[in-house]
């Protein structure tokens, strides 16, 4: 077999873009936390494909809703109606509390529509006002415009000209934004929780004050929960968390547990601005891929999973302070809500991630030295403990060479 995987890495070499810095194995199957490469080893997964697989692998309800939809119709084009479209958009506005839906493919997606929408109808108000505020350390996608949304010039060079009309301010910085928002202000678009840029939490009047800055200057406040949504906090949105309601929300990664789906949901007031022709999808919103969104819809809304992800997230977050007090000369902090956790250590974390593949436990490193975990939203605290088990040695010899 490990003749295949080296047959696998060479097709890779020689007909993939070379963007991702992949690690050497190839992944075969997978069985609810946990995944097999091609030689049969096991792996506990704590990254769940990015957030992405909420209810874990091979979920026999989602696996069974998508092959009956593949045996029925996979695609049809937005040009007409479909059941798993019209049941996707009822229950995605139904959790959202807001009024109305458009699927696309990827996060990228729904937050380009989520931008283009904002300046449509902040056009209607004023032919100036357009400027869109974001904050530094984001990750908003990589089409133009979401990558100049993004904060972070490590994703914008070489890629320019950028779209015009973008500014940053520093996350949870209230003074910053306030000195920044004007009647030009189409949109301030924030990430209630900072996922790629290292797990960071809004301080707990932040999003409030940003909701009324927002309203005071006629401007609209897109929430991008690509990461903190369909549950991964506790919640079904992040901002349920702090009692706020966005005039858009984008969504993807998790909404339909490892198809492909991307969705911003917006106020009445704001999608009367989009009129037929304005935007639009071959893709988005397909049969196949809204059938699997209600699967997960459901079984978030319907199973337990919201108060499941509070308690095992409290759980697993006093585990990891617990490590911090250990450790305090490695550790320097843990962040994070639910199942979006963040533990930031005072060393590059790459080998650490490295060193846990090895032992067969997936983890993440963002933002250089941010050991993250977004597990599949399924996950048993006994299945924590297990990680933890093999995680905290390496952390330990890792320590003692500070």
């Amino acid at each position: 077999m490990k003749e295949k995987d080296e047959v696998i890495f060479q097709k890779d070499a020689d007909g993939y873009l070379p963007v991702f810095n992949r690690y050497k194995i190839v992944l075969d199957h997978g069985e609810g936390i946990y995944l097999y490469d091609n030689n049969g080893k096991k792996y506990s997964d704590f990254l769940g494909g990015i957030a992405v697989n909420v209810l874990g692998h091979n979920y026999p309800p989602l696996v069974r809703t998508i092959a009956e939809q593949a045996g029925k119709i996979i695609h049809v084009s937005n040009l007409y109606y479909t059941q798993a479209q019209a049941d996707a958009a009822e229950r995605l506005v139904h959790l959202s509390g807001l009024d109305k839906v458009f699927f696309c493919n990827s996060g990228a997606e729904a937050n380009e529509g989520a931008i283009k929408l904002a300046r449509k109808w902040a056009h209607t108000i004023a032919a100036d006002k357009s400027e869109i505020i974001t904050a530094l350390h984001s990750f908003h996608g990589r089409t133009l415009a979401t990558l100049t949304a993004t904060g972070q010039l490590k994703y914008q060079e070489g890629f320019g000209p950028l779209p015009a009309g973008f500014s940053y301010v520093p996350y949870s910085d209230y003074d910053a934004l306030e000195a920044l928002v004007n009647e030009k202000t189409a949109a301030v678009m924030i990430e209630t929780i900072q996922g790629e840029g290292g797990v960071y939490v809004p301080s707990e009047d932040y999003m409030k004050k940003v909701r009324a800055l927002c309203d005071k200057y006629n401007a609209l406040l897109i929430l991008d929960e690509i990461q903190s949504g369909m549950g991964r906090t506790g919640k079904f949105m992040a901002y349920e968390l702090y009692g706020i309601k966005p005039d858009i929300v984008t969504l993807a990664k998790g909404l339909a547990g490892g198809v492909p789906i991307g969705a911003f949901v917006t106020a009445e007031k704001v999608a009367q601005a989009l009129h037929p022709g304005d935007h639009g999808s071959t893709f988005g919103g397909n049969p196949l891929a809204c059938a699997a969104a209600n699967v997960v819809m459901d079984a978030i809304a319907k199973q337990g999973i919201l108060g499941h992800v509070e308690k095992v997230g409290a759980y697993f977050k006093k585990k990891l302070e617990d490590l911090r007090e250990k450790y305090p000369n490695l550790i320097k902090d843990v962040r994070g809500e639910g199942l979006l956790l963040g533990m930031e250590i005072a060393v590059e974390g790459r080998d650490i991630v490295n060193q846990c593949l090895e032992k067969g436990v997936i983890i993440n490193c963002t933002a250089g030295n941010v050991l993250r975990f977004v597990p599949p939203l399924i996950i048993k605290a006994s299945e924590i403990d297990d990680m933890l088990s093999i995680l905290e040695p390496i952390l330990a010899e890792r320590a003692k060479s500070l």
